[in-house]
């Protein structure tokens, strides 16, 4: 009788160690070792032979007899799934796409292969009943004929069903809830994780077929499981957004076949995930009055332009302590940028209450709207409201100085798409911009005080 083989993980990174280990050499976290029964069987590697016609070898090849040949891509119905993925689903790709719980991974996903009408999608729960999955289905109201369902987590019975069926795209939500023979230990553990994720990964490369791994997140926000499974894997979206709003953006994490900067944006509606084509148009309030503190800032997020409105209130300290409050922008930058206004300006902010809010409920890092925070302070302050018609795009340095920002022909682009008459840039910006081509007043100041005097 053979010996039955244990092993050590790492719950945190997946680590392996043939004994018990109180600090994991790997990421050095403390007590995190378990014990793990691990019995790999006799796989068989030509288990996909029968699955496809084209038949591979592996041998040694030279790099100059490779034939460079375009990737396949499947083309969805969805513009921003194909956009985070970098222009359609790459045939025999693996892609990974992790979420908080109810953020809206399985919608998405039942959605987008319901919509892959022309292609034998099979959909693979471990987590619902077929009865829950028709009721979403039916919610959606989307038909299609080609789609199948499959509610199991042993993967020797998923591959057994696959063979019979041949499908043509596969998605698997989730994969900690499935569980492989070759290994004796709970669904969901570091190492069943790793193993069913490397037998999808050896499918979906050896019979060119896409596997869509729908995943968990852990309560600080990562993806549940070892950090190998992110290296597994093609690609990483990661489904993100506040619940109390009806926007979720699907970020890309890592892209082997596309840029990482990409972002998709869908509204949650009853009918399922609506995605949105300009959300510039969505995150800029239509206002009946003009208002003072109220500002446009033109912003990337990722490779997409973006016009977001930016708000701010600075009234008179009633307490001791002048209070700073922060929604979707950082707190120091703001603290930074209120400095410089001292500095640079003469402002008296440190007797004022500031509040600082980017509509819309989206959380924003990207420098460049310093310059339209600074002027919606300064509006907030003087309580003047600024022309409707006027948006900025610059970043603010320590000694007041406006700086130039990356891609501004994007940025200035878009405003002119929506309507504005007028957008204030640094003057670094303005040398390589053709400004007789565009129907925009592109403004190029460069510094702070210079904002000043030509908004008030």
């Amino acid at each position: 009788m053979s010996k039955i083989k244990t092993a050590f993980f790492c719950s945190n990174c997946g680590y392996e160690s043939a004994k018990w280990l109180g600090k994991c050499p790997s990421c050095n976290h403390w007590n995190t070792f378990v014990e793990e029964v691990i019995d790999k069987g006799n796989k068989n590697n030509n288990e996909w032979k029968n699955f496809i016609d084209d038949k591979r070898t592996s041998k040694t090849i030279s790099l100059n007899e490779v034939t460079s040949i375009e990737e396949k891509r499947i083309v969805t119905t969805d513009a921003e799934l194909n956009r985070v993925l970098g222009g359609g689903i790459v045939a025999g790709s693996i892609v990974l796409i992790a979420g908080e719980p109810g953020i809206g991974k399985s919608t998405l996903f039942l959605q987008a292969g319901l919509l892959l009408n022309v292609l034998t999608v099979l959909y693979i729960s471990g987590e619902e009943s077929e009865q829950q999955i028709k009721m979403r289905a039916d919610r959606l109201g989307i038909q299609n004929e080609n789609f199948y369902l499959l509610t199991e987590t042993l993967t020797a019975t998923v591959f057994k069903e696959i063979k019979k069926l041949k499908p043509q795209v596969v998605i698997v939500d989730s994969i900690q809830t499935l569980q492989s023979n070759f290994i004796e230990s709970s669904a969901g553990s570091v190492s069943q994780i790793k193993e069913c994720a490397a037998e999808f990964q050896r499918f979906a490369k050896e019979t060119n077929t896409p596997v869509f791994l729908i995943g968990h997140i852990t309560k600080d926000g990562t993806i549940a499981g070892p950090k190998i499974l992110e290296h597994m894997v093609d690609t990483v979206l990661q489904f993100e957004g506040d619940r109390h709003y009806a926007y979720r953006i699907l970020r890309t994490l890592k892209n082997r076949f596309g840029s990482t900067a990409e972002l998709g944006i869908y509204e949650m509606t009853n009918g399922g995930m609506k995605a949105v084509t300009n959300p510039s148009e969505i995150l800029i309030t239509q206002r009946e009055e003009q208002l003072s503190g109220s500002t446009i800032a033109a912003t990337l997020e990722g490779m997409r332009p973006l016009l977001i409105e930016v708000q701010a209130l600075v009234t008179q300290s009633v307490y001791g302590t002048p209070q700073r409050t922060v929604s979707g922008f950082d707190l120091r930058r703001l603290q930074l940028l209120l400095a410089v206004l001292e500095k640079r300006g003469g402002f008296q902010f440190g007797v004022k209450d500031v509040f600082v809010n980017i509509a819309g409920g989206i959380k924003v890092e990207d420098p460049s709207i310093d310059l339209a925070v600074i002027c919606a302070l300064l509006s907030s302050y003087e309580d003047i409201p600024l022309p409707q018609q006027i948006c900025f795009a610059g970043e603010v340095g320590l000694n007041g100085e406006i700086r130039a920002v990356n891609r501004i022909e994007q940025r200035i682009a878009e405003a002119e798409k929506l309507g504005f008459e007028k957008i204030i840039v640094s003057r670094y910006n303005k040398k390589g911009i053709d400004t007789n081509k565009l129907k925009i007043e592109v403004v190029a100041l460069s510094q702070v005080h210079e904002v000043y005097q030509y908004l008030f």
